[in-house]
């Protein structure tokens, strides 16, 4: 003789519909009754085939946990069920596969396939789309998206609808990915991305449109994440009416909080198009600037520069690259979108640490580099590729400050940060802009524990009336500011010409600041230019010579006897630099200075 089964109610709640009747046949799974506790309905099914004996409740109902609720004569079982309560099968389907159908619609709505229109103009003009530029950052599949269903703050004069599509995430695409985790792991990889949409509202950024911007950065200071953003667009946008509780806006975040950043993490920015107002400030606080030629980067656009009575512009002669590039705006300029990509994943690697992949060049024949005259200008840029692992050199600021090259190089697969000077540009006499530049730069990498070489051949500091017009005796101040306040291993090479302060500033401060201070045989060291002391030193005994061949007789031999005593074997031998090197071991010869002290 057979058990009923006893049907009990699993939880506290309401008896809201009995599904069948007494003397009726079910099968397995099959729904008897719904209860429904807080607004959520919960469907018992048989556990078991057989016959309905007994329903020991009505609808409506309130009945207790485990409260018997029915009764089943089992008979021959079709599937074993589950005693306990799950959810009503069919119609949770129904509705799962609903919501999921409304979830995915939605999400296309966001990309380009959807966005075919705004993609195609972006391709008319030779650019990509913000998303092409997105994924061509990011690791395949790493990409975590924040904010992706935001639209513009413009429901009340505008569609839901169509909102939804034109202003897809509010125009700018946030979220964290790897970025070159072939090369360093997943550990140091993680990156926070911003990229604006100029396909959405020009760019320009609206109400929730900081929102995301605010977020992502948050995330970028309490997760340390690097930060690389596309900055394109418009500026500020007035036309997001929904907000009516916001008058100047003023009281927005972002700027702050990008600046905020600075020494915290390291920060990127990639202009292309048009880069303006609020835009143009984020690409200018970045750490590292990188820009396409077709870029314009402006504090304001036509529109801000007509409305103050300032004339009229077309967007084209406001920031241009050719102007950005040689005004320090700008440190590298980028052929298109996919260069710049390619450059920014290159300038993040130096501070995601050594690779283990690398080559190096023969350095036997580096000191062929140097002229035989010494008077003769030569390409330090040779010098530099040849002492650094083969194509791992990355310039920053080529077009401005000529006079010192900034730069990251890899030795031995390890990022090293790199100043030199360019007896090409004012025969390597460091004028204000390039101070400021390599003070900008020995403070990078001072920020982010990037060990420092310098590549020293230099007169001294730019002089004369028209220099001291650009305030130079404040601004070349700063590159000696931030060789003091180094915490990173510096180590200085001597070429050629080190002379007076400017040589002191390349040095950090003296001969003594370096871990390691050293000089190529041809090195020449003299508290300023030796021709000009010897003129200053010895103006008395040169003026008491009234015949002029005697005169200059005397000059070459004070000059003589001032060259012997400041060549590099000379300062060597009282302790002013530690070593004289053969140029063939100047790599080796770092990489061991900078291993003693752990750096590399």
């Amino acid at each position: 003789m057979s058990t009923d089964i006893v049907i009990s109610a699993p939880l506290l709640a309401s008896v809201i519909s009995i599904e069948v009747a007494a003397g009726s046949t079910v099968q397995a799974g099959e729904p008897l009754l719904v209860l429904e506790a807080m607004k959520v309905q919960t469907s018992i099914v048989a556990p078991a085939a057989g016959v309905v004996s007994n329903i020991l409740v009505s609808a409506p109902a309130m009945v207790e946990k485990g409260t018997e609720l029915m009764r089943i004569t089992p008979g021959i079982s079709t599937a074993q069920g589950d005693v306990s309560a799950t959810l009503d099968a069919p119609k949770a389907k129904s509705f799962q596969a609903s919501a999921h159908q409304e979830f995915r619609n939605r999400i296309l709505k966001t990309l380009d396939g959807q966005r075919s229109a705004a993609t195609q103009r972006r391709h008319s003009k030779g650019f990509r789309s913000a998303r092409e530029n997105l994924y061509d950052l990011c690791d395949q599949d790493s990409f975590i998206e924040y904010g992706q269903l935001a639209v513009a703050a413009q429901r009340g004069r505008i569609d839901y609808q169509e909102l939804q599509s034109a202003t897809a995430a509010d125009g700018i695409l946030t979220g964290i990915a790897l970025v070159n985790s072939a090369e360093f792991g997943t550990e140091c990889c993680r990156t926070a991305l911003i990229i604006n949409d100029y396909s959405v509202l020009a760019g320009t950024q609206g109400f929730f449109h900081h929102k995301k911007l605010d977020r992502i950065l948050a995330i970028a200071k309490t997760q340390r994440l690097p930060v690389i953003m596309y900055t394109e667009g418009g500026g500020g946008r007035p036309g997001d009416t929904d907000v009516t509780t916001v008058n100047s806006g003023l009281q927005c975040e972002s700027f702050a909080s990008w600046a905020a950043l600075c020494g915290q993490v390291p920060r990127i920015a990639v202009a292309n198009g048009y880069n303006f107002a609020g835009n143009a400030a984020l690409f200018g606080a970045a750490d590292i600037t990188i820009a396409t030629k077709k870029s314009w980067v402006g504090m304001a656009g036509p529109a801000m520069i007509a409305g103050g009575g300032l004339g009229n512009f077309k967007p084209t002669e406001i920031g241009p690259i050719d102007v950005q590039a040689v005004n320090g705006v700008v440190d590298i300029v980028a052929d298109d979108e996919a260069h710049a990509s390619d450059m920014a994943k290159r300038c993040l690697g130096f501070f995601q640490g050594a690779t283990d992949q690398w080559q190096s060049h023969d350095q036997s024949a580096i000191s062929s580099h140097l002229p035989e005259n010494r008077r003769f200008a030569y390409a330090i840029r040779d010098i530099i590729s040849t002492l650094a692992d083969s194509d791992s050199f990355v310039e920053l600021k080529p077009g401005f400050g000529g006079a010192i090259i900034t730069g990251f190089v890899r030795l031995e697969g390890r990022p090293v940060g790199l100043i030199a000077s360019d007896c090409n540009v004012l025969g390597g006499a460091i004028d204000v802009d390039a101070g400021e530049k390599a003070a900008d730069f020995l403070n990078l990498c001072n920020g982010f524990s990037i060990p420092i070489v310098s590549l020293c051949d230099t007169p001294g500091f730019m002089v004369g009336p028209r220099h001291e017009e650009r305030g130079a005796v404040r601004r070349l101040a700063k590159l000696f500011t931030a060789g003091a306040q180094l915490t990173v291993p510096l180590v200085a090479i001597v070429l050629r010409k080190c002379y007076g302060l400017g040589a002191q500033a390349m040095l950090g401060g003296s001969t003594s600041r370096p871990i390691f201070a050293a000089s190529w045989p041809t090195g020449e060291f003299g508290p300023m230019g030796l021709e000009g002391a010897v003129q200053l030193g010895y103006k008395k005994e040169l003026d008491a010579e009234t015949n002029a061949i005697a005169k200059k007789l005397l000059f070459e031999q004070l000059l003589a006897q001032a060259y012997a005593r400041g060549q590099a074997t000379e300062v060597a031998t009282v302790l002013e630099i530690d070593a004289v090197i053969e140029p063939a071991n100047t790599r080796a010869a770092i990489v061991a200075a900078f291993a003693a002290t752990r750096s590399l």
